[in-house]
């Protein structure tokens, strides 16, 4: 524990990456693996990731992500993208998966699915958009901690047009919709921020024992 700590320390959100330094596959697929396994609610995992390296791309979404360097300086620019209108063709797809994984009868399990059709359906198309994109922020936290632990920089990112990405990239006509960005790489020896005292609250603010 005392190394997720130091991990934890170690990290922060990178200003300039150094373009001279890319991810290596094992580490990219490390990261990804890391995503992958993020916890969910119901374990449905209810977004894509898109891991973008093509420079082109990556200058399309710049302007859109308030111009930030990071953008096309990363080594790859991670697209978290959420599934809009969530319903029964995803659950059910999750079912088939779940009986295909464990090696049982989708019989057995359907009364499971139709639980979660029942509660996730009687929501708002709003609610169930919300619902989606907050499920893309703990894919976020397994990467942060992911890439800490192998010393690579992460900058998650929320400043950015999510109409204007979508239309970039063609989500909206694949029923998904960005909700968060994050850059990967390394940070470049003259971002100064790397120095700067890491600013949290205290103990006692933070925390309410009861």
């Amino acid at each position: 524990m005392s190394n997720f700590i130091n991990d934890a320390n170690w990290r922060y959100a990178t200003k300039k990456f150094d373009t001279t330094k890319k991810l290596s596959n094992e580490d990219l697929e490390t990261l990804k693996e890391a995503i992958r396994l993020t916890a969910s609610s119901y374990g449905l995992q209810p977004y894509k990731v898109f891991i973008i390296e093509n420079p082109e791309i990556r200058a399309k979404i710049q302007p859109v992500a308030w111009g930030q360097s990071q953008i096309v300086d990363a080594s790859q620019l991670i697209v978290f993208a959420n599934v809009t209108n969530f319903g029964e063709t995803e659950i059910d797809a999750y079912i088939k998966n779940m009986s295909e994984t464990r090696g049982i009868p989708v019989e057995s399990i359907q009364g499971y699915g139709d639980f979660m059709k029942s509660k996730i359906t009687a929501l708002s198309v709003e609610q169930r958009n919300n619902w989606t994109a907050k499920q893309t922020y703990l894919a976020l936290g397994n990467l942060l901690n992911a890439a800490a632990e192998l010393k690579i920089d992460v900058t998650p990112m929320e400043g950015f047009d999510p109409a204007a990405v979508n239309e970039i990239l063609g989500l909206e006509k694949l029923g998904l919709n960005a909700s968060l960005l994050a850059t990967i790489g390394y940070r470049h020896e003259d971002d100064a921020t790397q120095h700067y005292v890491k600013v949290r609250k205290s103990n006692e603010e933070l925390f309410i024992n009861l």
